[in-house]
């Protein structure tokens, strides 16, 4: 089955579309596979995002649970990223966070709210990182966000809209980080939902289910625009098979989390987008970060293919390896061997890394990890 809200049902058509090899020894991954101690939650974790040594969650949770002692948060939370220890950094959401950012001293949040501690904010808010408190920083948005990026001065915008402020917005915006204005400006289209957004050396990657960018052919699910105009990366044309729920960048290349037949996490060169490597799982792949040459993936699959051949409803046929909700992939291509193996039906819905810390943060709906109790949250290092 194919999840990204919720569960839902995929078609039985379809093959996948890129060979994968199997490496005779998995390669070794950048973080360990057993979870450091860390907050629980009572709801789904939908969006991280580190700042120094603290850790930012959102998502639909009331309530957060440490070392057995309970405390409210109302779909916002702060932690120490070392420690585990929760911060006294509780703003309030009135609806779930489904995505986050952080600039300079600002925490930016979207998703499906209309206030936050009490202050009106329609689907987006500006937080201090320190306090909390609820900045100026206020817009309307017509239809439902699904993903932040910050870079080039700008707080950027995708998801499900269509109008921000009332002016026209196929589904992606930007905000200046300096004045907290709409960027009269930058005004590319999507004519589909764009689930992920990817910044990297002024060029914003966008990752959805699409199939025109800039009202461009040959550009679904997968493209790219520049960051300060908006205008189509032509020298950019992958050729992503399925929806894309889940993009990335780093130093080698852009990343891909897909749904599809079964589903896949594939790497691209950030240049051309032309395929490096790609791999098969028989379930979707919702989320997907880089770390030191290694991809993370998360999402509702339970194995990992050896080829790129799957069977009815994604299943592996010329066999696999157990990575359940969890898997690496090297930067060959080659299946790591980290394997945590989470639980639940929708799985893992977002993966965070912390570069300096070396660390790999996931979320979603999980209420283990490797058969040990950690409800919806986990971090690896």
């Amino acid at each position: 089955m194919r999840i990204s809200e919720q569960v839902r049902r995929v078609a039985v058509a379809g093959v996948a579309a890129l060979a994968v090899g199997a490496a005779a020894q998995p390669a070794a991954a950048a973080v360990g596979s057993t979870a450091r101690q860390a907050p629980s939650f009572n709801g789904s974790v939908y969006a991280i995002a580190y700042r120094a040594n603290t850790v930012y969650v959102g998502g639909s949770f009331t309530s957060t649970s440490v070392g057995g002692r309970t405390v409210a948060r109302e779909r916002l939370a702060a932690f120490d990223a070392r420690t585990g220890a929760l911060l006294d950094w509780a703003p309030r959401a009135d609806g779930t966070v489904r995505a986050l950012a952080v600039a300079e001293h600002a925490v930016y949040a979207a998703g499906d709210f209309g206030r936050v501690s009490g202050h009106a904010r329609d689907s987006i808010v500006r937080l201090d990182a320190a306090s909390g408190a609820v900045g100026t920083f206020r817009h309307g948005i017509d239809g439902s966000p699904r993903s932040l990026a910050v870079g080039n001065g700008r707080l950027y915008l995708s998801g499900a809209f269509t109008r921000v402020d009332r002016q026209v917005r196929s589904r992606l915006a930007a905000f200046s980080l300096n004045t907290g204005e709409l960027d009269a400006t930058w005004k590319p289209s999507a004519d589909n939902t764009v689930y992920s957004l990817a910044y990297a050396d002024g060029k914003v990657y966008l990752g959805g289910s699409f199939h025109r960018t800039n009202n461009t052919r040959s550009t679904l699910r997968l493209s790219a625009v520049d960051g300060s105009t908006g205008a189509l990366d032509q020298s950019f044309r992958p050729s992503a098979p399925a929806v894309v729920y889940s993009v990335a960048a780093d130093a080698t290349g852009v990343y891909a989390a897909m749904g599809g037949q079964g589903g896949r996490a594939a790497a691209y060169q950030r240049s051309t987008g032309q395929s490096r490597w790609t791999r098969v799982f028989d379930g979707d792949v919702q989320a997907i970060a880089a770390l030191d040459g290694t991809a993370y993936v998360g999402g509702h699959f339970d194995r990992a293919c050896t080829t790129s051949a799957t069977g009815a409803y994604g299943t592996c046929t010329d066999g696999s390896v157990s990575r359940v909700k969890l898997a690496a992939v090297a930067g060959d291509g080659s299946l790591a061997g980290w394997a945590p193996q989470a639980n639940g039906v929708v799985g893992v819905r977002t993966v965070a890394v912390h570069r300096d810390h070396g660390s790999v943060a996931v979320g979603g709906d999980f209420t283990t990890i490797g058969g040990q109790p950690q409800r919806r949250y986990a971090s690896f290092g």
